[in-house]
């Protein structure tokens, strides 16, 4: 394969183009972030178990006055939030794409003696129950990876599952600072890692599309044989506003937003990240 086609297949794509390759359900990278998520010191593919505590204790602070939550914890991974909520005595459901991350959450409930209901599928084609739930939660800004429809369409999912009074809580990365959240193109050539478990070589860049307040971060990974598997991830930023304006459109009413709850550490922590609570009347 000659240099110039890589790098003509390399240039900024057409916004929300996608990728020919989805990283949660591949079996090597789904062990790979399951490693990571399991790690307590870094904030990668979860927050650090500090940050993941101090943000329980806040959640649960909110709703001091409801002994046992009916809880939805989307995108769930190997069940970290799930266990620490299930321990405390609330009724938990796990939903995530990674069946990795599933089986490994269902084996830990079962050791540990937790009754938490888990369900290996993606929280945007899952029918949810409807006035289900107390609390519905969306941590690690997951929500910012999704395109404009698919966020609306599940606040609306959302909306119908919770009870009366019933919260959402979700955290996404403040639109300040875009340009330095950006990273420079880079090229690793590796034997085995990440994104295989045979060599390859991986071309990674980002672009910022400004208008919509989104940067693309993208990774073309080249094996042996010359194959590419495209990787993009569409990661938007947002400010209270923003939020407000999509949370009412799906019904939500009363709405709190936190920006001091993450220690400050760098450009994803702190005050750089955005927690929103959303009440349904």
């Amino acid at each position: 394969m000659k240099i110039t086609d890589i790098l003509l297949k390399s240039e900024k794509p057409a916004i929300y183009e996608k990728g020919t390759s989805f990283m949660w359900t591949d079996p090597h990278i789904s062990e790979q972030l399951l490693r990571i998520h399991l790690d307590p010191d870094v904030d990668l593919a979860s927050r650090m178990r500090t940050s993941i505590l101090i943000t329980i204790e806040w959640i649960l602070d909110l709703h001091a006055k409801l002994n046992k939550l009916s809880i939805l914890d989307l995108g769930c991974g190997p069940g970290i939030y799930s266990e620490i909520f299930a321990q405390k005595g609330h009724k938990v459901t796990g939903v995530d794409i990674s069946k990795n991350s599933i089986d490994h959450a269902r084996n830990s409930a079962q050791t540990k003696e937790l009754e938490i209901a888990y369900i290996n599928a993606s929280y945007l084609e899952l029918e949810l129950p409807k006035e289900r739930y107390d609390l519905v939660l969306l941590i690690y800004a997951d929500f910012g990876v999704l395109l404009p429809q698919e966020r609306i369409s599940l606040l609306q999912k959302i909306h119908e599952s919770l009870k009366p009074n019933g919260k959402l809580i979700f955290d996404v990365l403040k639109d300040n600072n875009i340009e330095q959240k950006k990273t420079p193109k880079n090229w690793e050539v590796c034997d085995s890692g990440f994104w295989k478990n045979k060599p390859y070589l991986a071309l990674s860049e980002s672009f910022i599309y400004k208008e919509q307040k989104v940067i693309l971060y993208q990774h073309h990974i080249i094996d042996s044989n010359e194959n590419i598997e495209i990787y993009r991830f569409w990661t938007h930023f947002f400010n209270q506003k923003d939020l407000e304006l999509l949370l009412k459109a799906a019904g939500f009413n009363s709405i709190l937003h936190r920006d001091d709850i993450l220690p400050e550490d760098g450009l994803w922590n702190g005050d750089n990240v955005i927690f929103t609570v959303a009440s349904k009347s």
